[in-house]
């Protein structure tokens, strides 16, 4: 404790009353006040957010750092709410002021952080993006006193494009601050620790000191499997069923209940509601206050149940929960991590979670999680490959950011990061015979294209690098409810027009198509839900094999119920033809199709039809766990076609639709655009693993 400020001290055990600190906030102190970037780790609720702001606050006094030379970025705006009054409190120990600045603070705010410039900046990196690009930000003033930068839940963004986003940003800070800025990620569930903190270091990899803090061995794998007694699997076998297993377990409890889409959300939330429990939801088509109201309400109550997807699944206080309880199954073994460390906080409780499944596909995909789980494995965070249209609007970023940049200088403002250096310069010379850049006496400026696509609303399209599907904003009088797929609105109907949002039914009165509106009032029952998503990512190679497992015989270690059991012994009876121990099977299925059966996830699939498409089916190829053949290939033609394949692996074919995807498709050439989610489809190292084992040739 001794790195830390003695004011911080002195508060830490008067006003928090802590007798001592974490150990990983004790680890931590000494790394950050030697100014080493850092990578700390720990469960849900670790004390993650104090072991950086402690020593950084320490830092700032010691060192007397003066105006804004502390950002905190988080990937949840609610996240940042959640935080703030902790971190003024913190800051103001120290006479210091801490602010928010995100898309919900309103402009008269804005501008009174422009003139009193807190000393922490708590914000989300599309913010970021759109100080440095506006008009109304001098951002070199701002900006310039910049020492360190904090990075919230950095699994978040490293595994998407916004990681991408988020490093090229960083580095555009260095050289507005005109210093290398100290990086601290924090984060609960990664199985790859070293290389995140590689891929947060940027461009000071190699060259700035850098430590992962995991004082706790628990931060970086599983919960040690001698908890997983608390851990169930249950198969309900619908969602009627699963609402009245909520409503009949831990009453008196307050439970968080987790769905994997916002339709399973509103209606689990109105079965809930029809049961007489006290139930909010939580969603990301929610309104912001109607989830603020949801979360404060479930903070201050304790006998009611909260439902929700992803969007609680990070830090966002909820207060001390009893319960949590899992619809289906997460996508990965370190979202379930996340989950699970929402329950277990009080002296005296552990970490629980109850999954209640709805089919016998969820029960075996949530055994084969579990399975994962109870081995010590967690996937790693790796970004994804090749994102040239994030370089494209970097590009085009920085340009708004400078009004004019030297064509050749242009190359320095990631400090040599890859892929925004040299590599770039293709997607420049595109940029600008495009007219996306102009080009003129060797400096580059805005375009007309660009100003075109995206310049409505002073290039605010230019600071997020997703496109989110179209939605209509519901209406109440002038409260904001949320906001719905526009499909609910124009598929045919008989009656009333009724939705289903917030848990409750909604009677549609009014719809302005042109501002993207509708008007509701109550309704007694009958509405509907519907998002449609943004693309199924597949499973991957290790939980497809994990699924493969459950089939052959394996169980996790946690406790299943005798409904679970009866319901993988049918699973296992029914798909026993399609598994085998010792390599992968071709089998002729009822109605004559002929299915390989690889296991190897959704990419590895993908992959392996295009390498092998002599003999995969023209019209419906693959899934998570098969790929399927021409009805007449034989066994021999089989030998030969996969013969040298490992030799001549190829990436998927992209269907040009799906291009859409890349927000900045269009700013990229065809061929680069294509190439980019080509790459993303494909998982080589996997395919190659499916080629080097035996496959056995089942045909009757």
């Amino acid at each position: 404790m001794r790195d830390l400020h003695p004011v911080v001290l002195h508060h830490i055990v008067n006003t928090l009353g802590w007798a001592d600190l974490r150990p990983l906030q004790r680890a931590a102190a000494g790394a950050l006040a030697d100014g080493d970037d850092a990578l700390l780790l720990a469960p849900t609720a670790g004390g993650k957010t104090e072991a950086a702001i402690f020593p950084l606050l320490s830092r700032m006094a010691t060192q007397d750092w003066t105006g804004t030379s502390l950002l905190y970025l988080c990937p949840l705006k609610a996240l940042l709410n959640n935080l703030q009054p902790r971190l003024e409190q913190y800051a103001g120990w120290l006479g210091r002021q801490a602010a928010v600045w995100h898309g919900d603070v309103r402009a008269a705010r804005r501008r009174a952080i422009l003139v009193q410039r807190p000393d922490v900046l708590l914000t989300t990196p599309e913010s970021l993006e759109s100080m440095l690009v506006s008009t109304a930000v001098d951002h070199r003033l701002f900006l310039a006193d910049l020492r360190a930068v904090v990075v919230d839940e950095v699994h978040a963004f490293a595994g998407d494009d916004r990681g991408w986003h988020l490093v090229a940003l960083l580095e555009r800070l260095t050289r507005v601050a005109g210093r290398p800025l100290q990086r601290v990620g924090l984060s609960a569930t990664v199985g790859n620790p070293a290389e995140l903190l590689v891929w947060l270091q940027g461009s000071g990899a190699g060259h700035r000191p850098g430590r992962v803090v995991a004082p706790e061995p628990v931060a970086t794998a599983a919960v040690h499997p001698a908890s997983a007694g608390d851990i169930e699997l249950d198969h309900v076998g619908s969602l009627a069923n699963a609402a009245t297993v909520i409503a009949a377990l831990h009453q008196g409890e307050k439970r968080l209940v987790f769905c994997e889409s916002r339709q399973i959300v509103e209606e689990l939330g109105q079965l809930l509601r029809a049961g007489g429990l006290t139930t909010f939801l939580s969603h990301a088509s929610l309104a912001a206050d109607e989830r603020r109201r949801a979360e404060q309400a479930f903070v201050e109550a304790r006998d009611c149940v909260i439902v929700a997807t992803s969007t609680l699944e990070l830090g966002i206080d909820v207060g001390d929960l009893d319960r949590v309880i899992q619809i289906d199954t997460p996508a990965t073994v370190a979202s379930f991590l996340q989950r699970l460390g929402r329950t277990g906080r009080r002296l005296g409780t552990s970490r629980n979670c109850l999954f209640l499944t709805l089919s016998g596909e969820a029960l075996t995909e949530a055994a084969a999680l579990l399975w994962l789980w109870s081995s010590g494995w967690v996937e790693p965070v790796v970004a994804p490959p090749e994102p040239r249209h994030i370089v494209a609007q970097q590009l085009l970023a920085l340009c708004l950011q400078e009004h004019r940049i030297g064509d050749r200088q242009w190359i320095e403002e990631w400090n040599g990061l890859e892929p925004f250096g040299r590599s770039a310069e293709p997607i420049l010379r595109h940029l600008v015979d495009q007219s996306y850049l102009e080009r003129d006496e060797g400096m580059l400026f805005i375009g007309a294209t660009a100003e075109a696509r995206f310049g409505r609303r002073h290039f605010m399209e230019m600071t997020a690098v997703f496109t989110g599907p179209p939605e209509f904003t519901v209406l109440l009088g002038r409260s904001e409810l949320g906001r719905i797929d526009p499909s609910l609105l124009t598929d045919e109907v008989r009656g009333e027009r009724r939705l289903l949002l917030g848990g409750r039914s909604w009677r549609v009165t009014y719809v302005d198509w042109r501002r993207r509106r509708c008007f509701v009032e109550p309704a007694d029952g009958g509405g509907r839900a519907r998002w449609w998503g943004t693309g199924n990512a597949g499973l991957g190679f290790e939980f497809t094999r994990a699924v493969r497992e459950v089939l052959l015989g394996a169980n996790p270690a946690v406790r299943l119920t005798r409904r679970a059991l009866d319901r993988l012994a049918t699973e296992r009876a029914e798909r026993q033809h399609l598994v085998h121990p010792g390599g992968n099977l071709v089998v002729r299925e009822r109605g004559g199709d002929l299915r390989w059966w690889t296991f190897a996830g959704l990419r590895a699939n993908a992959t392996l039809a295009a390498t092998l498409s002599e003999v995969v089916d023209p019209v419906e190829r693959y899934d998570d766990f098969a790929v399927r053949l021409r009805e007449n290939v034989t066994p021999a033609e089989w030998s030969a076609t996969v013969a040298d394949a490992a030799d001549r692996l190829c990436l998927p074919r992209v269907d040009e639709k799906a291009l859409a995807s890349l927000k900045f498709n269009a700013a990229l050439p065809a061929r680069l655009a294509e190439a980019t989610l080509a790459a993303r489809l494909a998982d080589l190292r996997a395919a190659s693993v499916v080629l080097a084992e035996p496959t056995r040739f089942v045909v009757t």
